[in-house]
């Protein structure tokens, strides 16, 4: 856990000193769901209260249940994880929110934590390191993985695309040239080209495909968007 590892005496006194830790998962996977529930079922310090597979149904289901963690996939049905983190924030501002996801590119994760999530963990982690993650956000502190913790430190040496520059380069992902893109944004074909040279610096790409690669894998849209 990147600098923000649960203490064993924290861990202690979630399991045993106190109530149990009331758990929500929202996740579109109804596998994936039952499997979370059933580890953290294990582990007395826990309970899960509820399991929904949609943004919309964790923010309703968090109205009415005010669970302690609630677990959040990022790619869902309707409401994606970031804006039901953004909605439950606005209904509780203390509601303590972990993203857990497979989408750990530092433009996601910026924005899961600018939604109010309080940790930030990939599917691939272990077990136990679960339960000391869920019990760090419990007592405060805010954990992000390695892997996360690295992406996000090494954003810091790029530079961030503009909004105009994410639009173009989404149009030409599905497949436009520049002058339809040109035509959908209201600007020239010149211009679209000028934004097109800036993104290829901006990410050190090679090529256009070389640049929808690298923006999907940083997580400027998500590559459902695209289907």
């Amino acid at each position: 856990m990147a600098g923000h590892g649960a203490g064993q005496g924290e861990q202690q006194r979630a399991g045993q000193g106190g109530a149990t830790i009331s758990v929500m998962i929202a996740d579109d996977h109804p596998l994936l769901r039952s499997g979370i529930a059933a580890v953290l079922a294990c582990d007395p310090q826990f309970r899960v209260v509820a399991e929904v597979g949609n943004g919309d149904e964790a923010v309703a289901h968090y109205q009415r249940l005010r669970p302690d963690i609630t677990l959040m996939d990022l790619q869902m049905p309707g409401l994606n994880g970031i804006d039901a983190t953004t909605a439950i924030r606005g209904i509780d501002p203390h509601a303590r929110i972990i993203i857990l996801t497979t989408f750990g590119g530092d433009v996601q994760v910026s924005r899961g934590l600018k939604a109010g999530a309080c940790g930030y963990i990939l599917k691939n982690v272990a077990r136990t390191e679960l339960s000391d993650y869920i019990v760090a956000v419990y007592g405060g502190r805010r954990p992000l993985s390695r892997q996360v913790a690295g992406n996000l430190v090494n954003s810091f040496q790029r530079d961030v695309l503009s909004k105009r520059e994410i639009e173009v380069l989404r149009l030409v992902a599905e497949g436009n040239s520049n002058q339809r893109v040109g035509g959908q944004l209201g600007v020239s074909e010149d211009t679209v080209k000028t934004h097109m040279k800036t993104v290829l610096q901006k990410l050190d790409a090679r090529d256009r495909t070389h640049a929808v690669t690298i923006a999907l894998r940083r997580g400027y849209w998500e590559s459902s968007s695209l289907e």
